[in-house]
């Protein structure tokens, strides 16, 4: 049997992490046992699944380089065979007609439970199953004449030949309802396999109250792609060892149902955030940089680009995010620099701040060579015959020409930013609060 398994989202404007998680399991595993992984688009929701909302999946999809096998399947082009398939299930006695709740607005088809158990191996659950006596008759085409998700999806599942379907564990009580249909059209029964909510750390389902939510703000906030796909798969399921930041193949490789907990994953974003910046680490310089030019052509700075290397270089250790290059680069670009107020509180408003500044322009103007080794033993030897702490003098200058009370170390800063706008800085920053 050739595995087979699908992503069945309802298009809605955004993508929720709790389906994209979904999505990458059955990704996973089709790809872990040699199958093919489809997508079916439920698209029945004409007020909610816009071309707009469509698209946004599809990004989504791609910048989570989820492959498809197949061309997508809509749902929405699909009713007449839904509505086929309820007017065979009347026919056989396996359905009837009924004017739902006496509103008078039109008979609705419900399907008619067998009366029997209903049980199944889930693969990450085990052995589930319910008593008849617990499983009511339900709506299959509603009395406007459109087919509910039930009969939708199951049709559609069997349409794409599906062999696997794993979604989350809201859908088990669906699952019950679900096998009584495929065995009532005379189809096989597929594997189903369920998985635990994303909760926070209340242990309540996650949620946009609890931060970002939607695979697109993720994307917005600099997160990448491969970051977020990574630490998504690791919310229910373990490869067996210690091992957290994986490449794709490693993944694949490693996935198995048997290995997925059944109990709630809890979302942790500091985590995700320091998973996303060893990824930032190892990608090669060229993406890296593309990355980074981009940033600065959003922000409106126009960069010589053999500096801006320089400074990329120097701030790439200190980036989690794709969004923290600006603000960590900035000040390498702009001699207008914003002062962090309470760094010029803590360490430039002292008593001799404004005497060490003036001394060490005056080392800097008097070197020979302006570079890092040169910057680095001119500061040591005045911190040495001053008598000065080494952070009474560091911090005051880093201060001085960045703005900021932390960052790379000073000295590649100083070589980088290059003599004259190093005394340019300092001279500003003595104008602007010593003078």
């Amino acid at each position: 049997m050739k595995v087979r398994t699908r992503f069945a989202p309802s298009p809605t404007g955004h993508v929720h992490i709790g389906n994209m998680r979904a999505a990458i399991y059955n990704w996973l595993f089709a790809r872990h046992h040699g199958g093919e992984f489809l997508l079916r688009v439920e698209d029945t929701d004409r007020e909610r699944s816009t071309t707009e909302a469509i698209q946004t999946l599809l990004e989504a999809m791609a910048w989570l380089k989820l492959d498809v096998d197949e061309e997508p399947l809509y749902q929405s082009t699909r009713m007449e065979v839904h509505l086929e398939a309820a007017e065979q299930l009347l026919a056989k006695g396996l359905a009837y007609k009924e004017d739902k709740g006496g509103t008078g607005q039109g008979e609705c088809v419900i399907f008619r439970m067998p009366g029997t158990d209903v049980s199944f191996e889930d693969g990450i659950k085990g052995t589930l199953s319910k008593a008849a006596d617990n499983m009511q008759d339900f709506v299959i085409v509603r009395s406007n004449g459109t087919p509910v998700f039930h009969l939708a999806n199951v049709l559609d599942d069997i349409e794409q030949g599906v062999t696997h379907v794993i979604r989350g564990d809201d859908h088990i009580e669906n699952t019950y309802r679900h096998i009584a249909l495929y065995r009532a059209l005379g189809a096989d029964v597929p594997n189903f396999a369920h998985l635990p909510m994303l909760v926070n750390a209340q242990g309540k389902p996650y949620s946009k109250r609890d931060g970002d939510a939607f695979v697109g703000d993720f994307r917005e906030k600099g997160f990448l792609g491969d970051a977020l796909f990574n630490y998504l798969a690791l919310l229910g399921w373990s490869p067996g060892d210690d091992r957290e930041v994986m490449t794709r193949e490693e993944m694949v490789e490693a996935f198995t149902l048997e290995r997925c907990q059944s109990s709630a994953a809890q979302v942790d974003l500091k985590k995700l955030t320091w998973m996303n910046g060893e990824y930032m680490l190892k990608l090669p310089d060229e993406e890296f940089e593309a990355i980074a030019f981009g940033e600065l052509d959003r922000a409106g700075i126009d960069a010589e680009p053999e500096y801006a290397e320089k400074v990329f270089t120097l701030i790439r250790e200190r980036a989690k995010t794709v969004t923290d290059i600006v603000p960590l680069a900035g000040y390498f670009f702009t001699d207008e620099i914003v002062y962090d107020e309470k760094a010029v509180k803590k360490k430039l408003k002292k008593d001799g701040v404004a005497d060490t500044l003036h001394k060490a322009k005056a080392i800097f103007e008097t070197l020979e060579v302006f570079n890092e080794a040169s910057t680095d033993e001119a500061l040591h030897d005045f911190v040495e015959t001053s008598g000065l702490g080494f952070g009474a003098v560091m911090a005051p200058v880093r201060i001085a020409v960045s703005g900021v009370q932390s960052g790379p170390d000073l000295f590649p800063v100083l070589a980088v930013l290059g003599r004259e706008r190093v005394l340019k800085r300092i001279d500003r920053t003595l104008e602007l609060f010593f003078a």
